[in-house]
């Protein structure tokens, strides 16, 4: 029997009640500084498509998916770093998205700059959103190991100006009721902070999604180029196990204006062994019957947050600096 097989359909304490949600990780290949939101929308509403012939109830697309990764240049004027951002969501090219998901009754995630405004101040947040399969927005968050410089830094090859655009996320780590389940989002860099997903786990997550936008070549520190991927699946499968949580890590991959974005977008089972995974740095969806019963299995048992931790003991996480 096929670990796929096994992993989907065993019951849990016996019971033959499962909680079945199909994933589909719908990797997007480059997207240029000129394509348009319209031709991003277009090609990821292909993909749900696709993922609606598989049965599929969610479809999980990555960071930043419906423009270019804009961080990469050096901007002086505001306006050029606002015409990346969505004031609204959904929006005017974004509204087709929502209303053929609906269509479909499929759900779906993926991650955009978000422009907003709030006692006259603006706030711009690299952000993450959970639709319902009725177009409701029923989770939202906002990303917060924010990577990369502020200052210009012309001797990279590219830049990686988050600091620079992005305010720290505020809306912590949340876990939201949804597709029969608890689910949680996380952004890119994120996934290499333990923190992010212990703090999900201790809410009992059993489903978190992932978008991220990772260049294969790091200039701080070149020597680890040839570790990327291996790092990027690293932290997630750690994550799923050690909270025993389904994982969905999608990529927008490809050279992308002369940078080479890794790939390997994957769903990973809360025992921390990849399910599902892309092959190639093109627009692809992978899928995978997700029990999120499974969960159980870790968080009853080997980490059972009740009985095993020590939190007394981890006080320096959160000491001040």
């Amino acid at each position: 029997m096929s670990f796929s097989m096994w992993f989907s359909t065993r019951p849990v304490g016996g019971s033959d009640v499962t909680r079945e949600i199909v994933v589909g990780a719908a990797q997007l290949g480059p997207i240029g500084r000129n394509e348009t939101r319209s031709s991003a929308v277009d090609r990821m509403i292909t993909l749900l498509t696709d993922a609606k012939s598989r049965g599929v109830d969610l479809v999980v697309f990555p960071e930043l998916a419906l423009t270019t990764f804009f961080p990469r240049w050096y901007f002086e004027q505001q306006q050029e770093i606002d015409a990346f951002f969505e004031a609204e969501m959904p929006g005017p090219e974004t509204g087709l998205l929502f209303e053929t998901a609906v269509k479909l009754e499929i759900g779906f995630s993926f991650g955009y700059a978000e422009l907003i405004r709030v006692d006259g101040r603006i706030h711009h947040f690299n952000s993450s959103i959970l639709v319902d399969k009725s177009g409701v927005i029923v989770g939202k968050y906002r990303k917060i190991h924010l990577p990369g410089h502020r200052d210009h830094q012309p001797w990279r090859p590219f830049q990686h100006l988050e600091k620079r655009y992005f305010e720290t996320g505020d809306l912590g780590f949340p876990v939201f009721e949804a597709f029969d389940g608890k689910l949680g989002m996380c952004i890119c860099n994120d996934r290499r902070w333990p923190e992010t997903f212990r703090v999900m786990g201790l809410q009992g997550v059993e489903m978190v999604t992932l978008g991220y936008n990772t260049p294969l070549h790091y200039p701080p520190a070149p020597e680890h180029d040839h570790l990327q991927e291996f790092h990027n699946h690293l932290v997630m499968q750690a994550a799923a196990y050690q909270n025993g949580t389904w994982l969905v890590g999608v990529a927008k991959a490809g050279k992308e204006e002369g940078c080479e974005l890794i790939g390997g977008s994957c769903i990973i089972a809360p025992t921390g062994e990849i399910v599902a995974r892309c092959t190639t740095q093109d627009d692809e969806l992978v899928t995978f019957s997700c029990n999120l019963d499974r969960c159980k299995e870790i968080q009853q048992n080997i980490f059972d947050f009740a009985q095993h931790r020590e939190p007394q003991n981890y006080t320096l996480i959160t000491a001040p600096k």
